[in-house]
């Protein structure tokens, strides 16, 4: 049998706790950081927090913050630009997808190590090799730096609005889907499919189905087996090589969506109802999907989201042209335009 060569990328360390940021300065040592420092942050990072950060960095000499305002190809030059007069050896990214996405994307180009602290667990993205960014003429993931290291503070992030939690929640829940597109890509296509790398990513969708069951009971745990559960999406990512085991035809369908309305929606809200629709044309149990996004307030409904049936319909015929390569349930030809709109109401995702 011929042996492909196959590259596995993993963080050096994972800190996830209480109150863990306070320790900032001996985590910072323990990973041998030194100056200078480029600190990535977004504008909705509350203030106690990156005064908590700053005091953990007081003591490198040679630090530089950056706010950045989305994950556009512009704010990635603009701190591309900023790095470059500082010459960082070390990019921290503090705050929520969109802020870590800048951060990492900037460190890969520059290829210094990036650290992942992330303030809210809205997507896996805070702990992949992978960056959403736009403006680079397609709306799907590019290779970005591992994170070398990852701090995730529970305080901190089940302080972060229930509806990006929610959100973290779809996105993870999502595996069941991408896996299952995985396996059959791999079955039709001979594409690489690794079983471990898909269990992992399973096992991350199976705790977001059971955060759905206690969050209202005890938010901080939901909150930190969630964490764990993107954190160990993100190491199956790494090991796969490809976003393929935690990104799906739900995933196709989430950016044909922000495609045709952007903004409309939080990421992982889309994933969350297109993860019920491809479980649906799956012939997996889509219900399950539907129930849990509903006991946690999570959207279930285009009418809920604001978006018009007629973009749900849309968005599943195009869905299947976001990523040509990438075989999925959809095949090759996608959905017709009435079998879109049988899928969508048979699931009640429009009325």
């Amino acid at each position: 049998m011929e042996i492909h060569e196959h590259i596995i990328e993993l963080p050096k360390k994972v800190y996830v706790g209480n109150g863990i940021l306070s320790k900032l300065r001996d985590y910072l040592f323990q990973l041998s950081v030194s100056e200078p420092v480029l600190v990535v942050t977004g504008p909705n990072v509350r203030k106690i927090v990156i005064d908590e950060i700053a005091k953990g960095l007081n003591e490198l000499g040679m630090i530089e913050f950056v706010e950045v305002m989305d994950s556009s190809v512009d704010e990635v030059n603009r701190v591309e630009e900023k790095a470059k007069e500082l010459n960082p050896r070390f990019v921290l990214g503090i705050g929520g997808g969109k802020t870590i996405d800048v951060a990492k994307y900037v460190a890969y180009k520059l290829n210094v190590n990036f650290i992942s602290i992330p303030t809210a667990p809205s997507h896996d993205g805070i702990t992949s090799p992978f960056a959403s960014i736009k403006g680079l003429g397609k709306p799907v993931s590019v290779k970005a730096k591992m994170p070398y290291a990852i701090i995730a503070d529970i305080n901190v992030l089940s302080s972060a609005p229930r509806r990006l939690i929610n959100a973290g929640i779809g996105d993870t829940i999502g595996k069941l889907v991408a896996v299952r597109d995985w396996k059959l890509a791999s079955k039709l296509t001979g594409e690489y499919y690794g079983d471990y790398t898909a269990s992992l990513a399973l096992l991350s969708a199976k705790h977001a189905l059971s955060c759905t069951k206690i969050i209202h009971r005890d938010l901080k745990y939901s909150v930190s087996l969630l964490t764990e559960a993107l954190i160990s999406s993100g190491v199956a990512m790494g090991m796969a090589g490809s976003t393929r085991p935690a990104s799906g035809s739900e995933h196709l369908f989430a950016h044909a969506v922000d495609l045709l309305q952007p903004n409309a929606a939080l990421h992982g809200e889309l994933v969350g109802i297109g993860s019920i629709i491809m479980a649906y044309i799956h012939g997996i149990n889509w219900r399950e999907i539907r129930n849990a996004l509903d006991r946690i307030g999570a959207p279930t409904t285009a009418k809920q989201l604001g978006i018009p049936n007629d973009v749900v319909i849309k968005a599943l015929t195009i869905a299947h042209t976001i990523r040509p390569e990438r075989y999925t349930i959809l095949g090759d030809r996608g959905l017709t335009w009435s079998s879109a709109e049988k899928v969508a109401r048979d699931t009640g995702v429009i009325e």
